[in-house]
């Protein structure tokens, strides 16, 4: 009962909060998608050494968005950060051939924890204004998501210029809303 009292107050009273938790290898233009979508423009970043934590409001929801760092060293600590995700967002460098295999074992390895069996799962194929850049459709293949429980979708992106970016965020929004009627 205190759960169906708290989502009538949030309805009547303020924004519902998600936690999105955005991952990716080291490099890959999380940062950058982070700060293009709270300030709409595009900053100077440097390597996130653990993680940048901040809040973006989109429709009625208040994204409570987690970027963490990608480096080999801190993707051990990922799992620290798992608990209440909703969303993932798992970010990748769609011009890396060269790392395609271990960003997909590295997402594998994550979607098979316990703590995100019920998050949705949204790929992001960033840094698609470079040449020869992967489309969604082989994103999804060279990251073997035909074998994955979660529902999940890919879309392209340019962190740089906010391309793709309103897409992604309005994903986000119905697929949390979705999969919260069906907590109902």
């Amino acid at each position: 009962m205190g759960a169906s009292i708290s989502r009538l107050v949030s309805k009547l009273f303020g924004k519902k909060e998600t936690k999105i938790l955005m991952l990716g290898l080291d490099g890959v233009g999380k940062t950058t998608i982070l700060y293009q979508l709270k300030l709409k423009k595009t900053l100077s970043t440097i390597q996130t050494v653990v993680f940048n934590v901040d809040f973006v409001n989109y429709k009625n929801i208040k994204l409570n968005i987690w970027d963490v760092g990608g480096q080999d060293k801190i993707r051990v600590l990922w799992r620290h950060y798992y608990t209440g995700t909703q969303c993932l967002v798992f970010v990748i460098d769609a011009h890396d051939y060269d790392r395609i295999d271990e960003a997909s074992r590295e997402l594998h390895r994550v979607l098979a924890d316990q703590e995100m069996q019920e998050c949705v799962l949204l790929v992001l194929a960033n840094k698609q204004d470079l040449p020869k850049a992967m489309s969604p459709a082989t994103v999804a293949k060279e990251l073997n998501l035909e074998n994955i429980t979660q529902k999940y979708n890919v879309l392209p992106c340019c962190a740089i210029t906010g391309k793709g970016l309103q897409e992604a965020l309005y994903w986000i929004s119905e697929n949390i809303k979705a999969a919260a009627r069906l907590d109902s």
